[in-house]
């Protein structure tokens, strides 16, 4: 009897082990899942934003100096009216 307890508490430290650690990952799964609950948003509007641009260039396709004033006042107005960040002008060449 005595041979078996040895090997008994080694398989209950090691079921105890285990547990702890299933309770650990279960802690931290709602961290993670905030993580990529960041990033789905942050998705979501580079999304929007593309359509604001994508429809602010079929509205002003040509690329003369007033269509690009339309082009870009629409692109702002869109971008304004779903509360997304606007874009950062071009730099000017050197």
């Amino acid at each position: 009897m005595n041979r078996l307890a040895p090997a008994l508490l080694i398989a209950l430290l090691i079921a105890l082990l285990i547990a702890l650690l299933i309770a650990l990952l279960i802690a931290l799964l709602p961290a993670a899942a905030g993580a990529s609950q960041q990033g789905a948003n942050a998705t979501k509007k580079w999304k929007a934003m593309d359509r604001c641009s994508a429809e602010a260039q079929a509205a002003f396709p040509d690329f003369t100096a007033e269509a690009n004033a339309k082009r870009d006042a629409k692109l702002k107005e869109c971008l304004a009216g779903q509360n997304l960040p606007p874009r950062d002008p071009h730099t000017p060449p050197r």
